[in-house]
């Protein structure tokens, strides 16, 4: 399990990271005193048949946490082997801020994904994500994708999705992809984001999406950049000033 987290030091002296890696190797780019902004970057080819990438995101009452992505992903052809897993499972304390710009996750013909994204934010919590969805490298169809996204906001259901793009008769319906290969989102939870063409969820969060042909055509870059800046920083605690934190070592362990 690859495991990003981030958490108030007990003396008030800055922010604690806690940092775990597996096939992907989190990396300190930059630290405050209230977060960090920490890269993903892949240790070996990802995904082959069989892999399981395990991602847990803790986000401490309080901080903030950026995840940078340096690189996009590829699902390679299984070759008949078993399926592949992408799971991410993300904490978000009271008055959290998670900020998550991923990069094109590449699902080649032949291969067969199951992608799962589930985010339990706190009160006040808010999580901004980006994601893009690539069926097929250049000139291939693509291979079997099924995503799904689970979301709580302070115990209640937020957003529930399921996306479905196992069978290339059905992904290719109206009602999916149509004749598109990529699928760019643009998610904000625990607040609203504003904009045209954007989808409102019941309780706070919205979301932007577009279907493309190819990935870097997408126009929702001022979208995630407009809902960025829109976000609030987190309240620091009573007493804490502006010391930050010298970055962590590479690899597994705790600063």
């Amino acid at each position: 399990m690859t495991r990003v987290g981030v958490h108030r030091r007990a003396d008030g002296s800055g922010v604690a990271l806690d940092l775990a890696t597996t096939a992907l190797l989190p990396r300190v780019l930059a630290t405050t005193a209230r977060g960090a902004r920490v890269a993903l970057v892949g240790a070996r080819a990802l995904l082959l048949a069989g892999d399981e990438v395990h991602v847990d995101v803790v986000v401490g009452d309080g901080c903030e946490l950026d995840l940078v992505e340096v690189a996009g992903t590829v699902a390679y052809d299984g070759r008949g082997g078993a399926a592949s897993a992408w799971t991410v499972h993300a904490r978000l304390g009271e008055g959290a801020r998670l900020r998550w710009h991923g990069e094109p996750f590449v699902v080649a013909t032949g291969a067969d994904v199951v992608r799962r994204v589930e985010l339990d934010l706190a009160a006040g919590a808010q999580a901004l994500l980006r994601e893009v969805l690539v069926l097929g490298r250049s000139g291939e169809a693509g291979g079997a994708l099924l995503a799904t996204t689970r979301a709580r906001l302070a115990g209640r259901a937020l957003l529930a999705e399921d996306l479905e793009l196992r069978e290339p008769g059905l992904r290719g319906s109206p009602a999916l992809l149509g004749g598109a290969r990529c699928l760019d989102t643009v998610t904000l939870l625990g607040a609203r984001g504003e904009g045209e063409d954007v989808f409102q969820l019941e309780q706070p969060g919205s979301q932007a999406r577009a279907l493309l042909t190819a990935a870097h055509t997408s126009p929702l870059a001022p979208v995630w950049a407009r809902w960025r800046a829109g976000m609030p920083e987190p309240s620091p605690s009573p007493g804490e000033g502006d010391r930050g934190l010298v970055s962590s070592p590479a690899g597994t362990g705790r600063t």
